[in-house]
């Protein structure tokens, strides 16, 4: 997040956003539609004006799983297909990696927020922090940070123990493997990777010598350069990433543009689903209403309504329809169709922002060092510079701390590197995407602003604390409310704190030396009563600046019939409704190890091959 955002006021001024360089705008869309001719031939998937009155199947949701899905589904072809996507398509801007935090807070994100809590996000405005989810063609994968981590190989394995048959590692792994097309020679030979699928994962073109220096710490602490992705998971690497020639490859670049002709599959797009059709006598989905440019509409499912919208969207839908539980739909007065634990279960992963590490070298990111035309070329022309950056995280790692179940490779954080804080735009962009206050930002960020400085975020793999989706009101235009519960288990707190300490340890290697590398220590405000640099200290720390990995799983949770919790089988299919399925990031039973937006192109790949065989064995 951070680094990303350093390029919005520079990539700004290059687009016309900021200053006077208006006349930079033509050369850059010239330059994006020319490498589009070039090297990307389909054209944007057509938005349907005039849809059928039915069709086999309706995907309510063009997201991670939705855009696979549709393009898997289709593949039939006398099976008729329709995604309905809330928002509209890309736009030129979120082809550019680092400009990820610019759509952020604009039109093609939810705009969601939690609720606040005292335990949390204390450092943000009004104690909430900023959910992004995408509404957009592609959903998440045009706003996240394209980092490709496809998680532990004990999560599945886990899954499966909870009831889920086919979910274990070696089921799963084949999924993951038909989505992949990755072009690292030294990955793609492996039995772990593959060339040819749809979706294209690199390496940055682009890398700080920081980066370089963080995965040497790794070493010096005994944690090998491997492929995280591979055989083994604890180790540090350099960020493998959802581009293809320096641009992002969302979902819908590169399930739904190769396959736009196809006669059978139709995409319509500012298309918001308000309700599931379900027939309350035979309990049967058929179809859903939907308001598009003001009119509502309804269309028919002949086979099956699938729902995509993503861990928020999926169970607010699915309790405006009467499926939830008892007394929720009671309290807004929605007659129930099915009483299930719909909304609950609700993991994230929840990082430590802020930790900022001075150097005297000019090898971060400092925004106002940045020149917008040279970056501007090497980007339009090369594809490189900067501007390809994963969002602006160079680096990953999976360590154990001494929390952590060692007796297998199942690490419990996860560690985020950046060659950049959050001063290192003066301000101008990453303060407003946090949240933060300006007592906080004023008293610890401001007087370093400038200066050089690099970042790690420790992240909580495996979150005990669980929290909730529920309704606001029966209205669908009513944004749901959004208990992330975070630290609600003190286990999850002390976790992170052990965190920051190797966060500590890995900055203090010997290979940072050259670059004077050192703690910046200006303390928070509010953590001023405890020591600096004690425990107590960093989990003031932690619940300041708490930061969402933008990774919401769990609301429609996988599980056998006799889990008191769970929501859909493990075969997707909603508990006690016919012909309707949930294939997105909500069915997971418990949160992957690692960033999900891998896990969720996976659920949609296995989530298309079950419907295949229900229909057609």
């Amino acid at each position: 997040m951070v680094l990303e955002t350093l390029f919005i006021s520079t990539a700004a001024k290059t687009i016309g956003l900021v200053g006077s360089a208006l006349w930079l705008v033509p050369l850059l869309l010239a330059g994006i539609y020319y490498n589009y001719d070039r090297y990307d031939p389909e054209a944007r998937p057509m938005n349907q004006r005039h849809l059928h009155r039915e069709y086999d199947f309706i995907i309510v949701g063009g997201g991670s799983a939705g855009a696979v899905l549709a393009n898997r589904l289709s593949e039939v072809h006398n099976w008729t297909v329709l995604l309905l996507e809330a928002g509209p398509d890309e736009n030129e801007i979120s082809d550019v990696p680092s400009l990820a935090a610019y759509l952020q807070l604009g039109d093609l994100d939810w705009r969601y927020k939690t609720e606040p809590t005292g335990r949390a996000c204390l450092g943000m405005v009004g104690q909430r922090c900023n959910w992004p989810r995408g509404k957009v063609l592609g959903g998440s994968s045009v706003l996240n940070y394209m980092l490709y981590v496809r998680g532990n190989r004990h999560d599945y394995d886990h899954w499966h123990a909870l009831g889920n048959p086919g979910w274990a590692y070696q089921d799963v792994l084949p999924y993951f493997l038909k989505s992949e097309d990755n072009r690292n020679p030294y990955l793609g030979r492996t039995p772990y990777h593959s060339t040819k699928g749809y979706l294209t994962i690199q390496e940055a073109p682009w890398r700080s010598p920081l980066v370089v220096a963080f995965v040497q710490a790794g070493k010096e602490l005994g944690y090998p350069n491997r492929d995280i992705n591979g055989a083994h998971q604890t180790g540090f690497m350099i960020a493998q990433g959802t581009i293809r020639r320096g641009s992002r490859c969302s979902t819908a670049k590169a399930f739904l543009r190769p396959v736009r002709a196809r006669p059978n599959l139709h995409v319509a797009l500012n298309a918001h689903v308000t309700k599931l059709l379900v027939n309350p006598f035979t309990m049967e989905a058929y179809g859903v209403d939907f308001y598009r440019g003001g009119h509502r509409q309804r269309v028919l499912a002949r086979k099956e309504v699938i729902l995509s919208a993503g861990a928020i969207n999926s169970p607010q839908l699915l309790m405006l329809s009467g499926i939830g539980p008892r007394a929720e739909l009671q309290r807004h007065g929605i007659p129930l169709l099915k009483d299930l634990p719909v909304g609950r279960n609700l993991q994230d992963h929840v990082g430590m922002g802020g930790l900022t590490f001075l150097v005297d070298k000019p090898v971060a990111i400092v925004q106002n060092r940045l020149k917008a035309f040279p970056i501007t070329m090497d980007y339009v022309l090369r594809g490189r510079g900067p501007m390809t950056t994963l969002g602006g995280v160079e680096g990953l790692a999976f360590v154990n701390t001494p929390l952590a179940n060692r007796t297998g490779d199942w690490p419990d954080i996860q560690f985020h590197m950046a060659p950049a804080s959050i001063n290192s735009d003066s301000g101008a962009r990453v303060r407003k995407v946090l949240g933060l206050t300006d007592q906080l930002y004023n008293k610890v960020y401001r007087p370093i602003e400038g200066q050089d400085a690099w970042t790690i975020m420790p992240l909580l793999l495996r979150p005990r604390s669980r929290g909730s989706v529920t309704l606001k009101s029966s209205n669908p235009y009513h944004y749901p409310v959004i208990d992330a519960n975070y630290f609600a288990d003190p286990f999850d707190v002390q976790t992170l704190v052990e965190g920051a300490k190797l966060a500590l340890r890995t900055a203090n290697a010997k290979v940072f030396r050259q670059f004077n590398s050192r703690l910046h220590t200006i303390p928070f405000p509010n953590c001023k009563h405890v020591p600096f640099g004690s425990d107590r200290y960093w989990e003031c720390h932690v619940r300041t600046i708490s930061m969402t990995i933008y990774h919401p799983v769990g609301t429609c949770k996988m599980g056998p019939v006799w889990d008191t919790e769970a929501v859909v089988d493990s075969r997707l299919k909603v508990h006690g409704i016919k012909g309707l399925r949930v294939v997105d990031a909500s069915i997971m039973p418990t949160i992957v190890s690692g960033n999900t937006n891998a896990p969720v192109i996976m659920i949609g790949e296995k989530g298309a091959d079950q419907i295949k065989e229900d229909w057609l064995s």
